[in-house]
């Protein structure tokens, strides 16, 4: 009957009759010799048949043992094959996904319903950090990130490039100071982002514009992006952002460029999908990454 199979013992007979050894049989699964010679021993009475002979410093198989190995090993290699597809099963039913705060709240949590309505059986767990996840270790199913790319050991995936460029609301410029020129910045309040980025700030920004005498080290300074968007929100003053992040925002009017799209500056770095090399076989990580692409489009 199935319930009595030795499983235990017929995994040491197979490790034992590979090696031909009981001490590299118990390193390979993580036992003394000594159990895997009980295992094994308890096998031969159980079968009433010797599947080995012991010799001083060797082993050798018996016939017995020699016909009973290949079949053994096909099946243990069938059990775990089978034990692989259930847990690769369970695992694809869910994905944790590793995003910094600020990404995820302002793009890509608003276009998530679409991925749930494509793929309802997939449930998505979003880590929002900014501190660096082993993907390739299973931190995370997968992982955006911005930097400059070169990500070493892992699938790496190009979503969009970033352009800076002053945004404001539009009831700052009914209530306030015009902001017709680049230069009128020297009227208003500097919303400040702590970017990883250098290329990312108002100094370089308005350097790159040729603007003088606007003091760029003045004003609020956030950690998050998603922080300056509010402050922005509020009128509180002139953030400088990344157009692809400010998407919606622009599009519904909440926000607007006041200089249009010829001062947007266009940045060194850009967004990332990062995945495990051989993620491939995870349908739910295939599903996302090829919904993710295609929203970055």
């Amino acid at each position: 009957m199935r319930s009595h199979l030795p499983l235990n013992a017929l995994r040491a007979f197979e490790a034992a009759a590979r090696h031909l050894s009981f001490k590299a049989a118990a390193e390979e699964l993580r036992v003394t010799p000594a159990a895997v010679s009980q295992q094994v021993k308890a096998l031969e009475t159980q079968m009433g048949v010797p599947l080995f002979i012991r010799m001083t410093r060797a082993l050798q198989l018996t016939d017995a043992g020699r016909e009973a190995l290949p079949v053994i090993s096909e099946g243990l290699d069938r059990l775990e094959a089978a034990t692989a597809r259930i847990k690769n099963h369970s695992e694809a039913l869910s994905l944790t996904i590793s995003v910094s705060p600020s990404f995820g709240a302002m793009w890509l949590v608003p276009r998530l319903e679409r991925f749930y309505a494509r793929h309802p059986e997939i449930d998505v767990r979003l880590d929002g950090t900014d501190r660096r996840v082993d993907v390739a270790r299973g931190e995370a199913d997968l992982a955006i990130r911005y930097g400059a790319g070169g990500y070493a050991g892992m699938r790496v995936d190009h979503l969009f490039d970033q352009r800076n460029t002053p945004v404001c609301s539009p009831d700052l410029l009914r209530d306030s100071a015009p902001l017709k020129d680049p230069k009128d910045l020297a009227h208003h309040t500097l919303l400040h982002v702590n970017w990883k980025d250098p290329q990312a700030s108002w100094k370089m920004w308005l350097t790159a514009a040729r603007v003088t005498g606007v003091d760029a080290t003045r004003g609020p300074q956030f950690g998050q992006e998603s922080m300056a968007v509010e402050a922005a929100l509020e009128g509180q003053g002139v953030a400088l952002l990344g157009d692809r992040l400010l998407a919606d925002h622009l599009i519904s009017g909440r926000l607007i460029c006041p200089f249009g799209d010829d001062m947007r500056q266009s940045l060194d770095f850009a967004y990332y999908l990062l995945s495990r090399e051989d993620s491939d076989g995870n349908a739910s990580v295939a599903a996302f990454r090829d919904w993710l692409l295609e929203e970055a489009r």
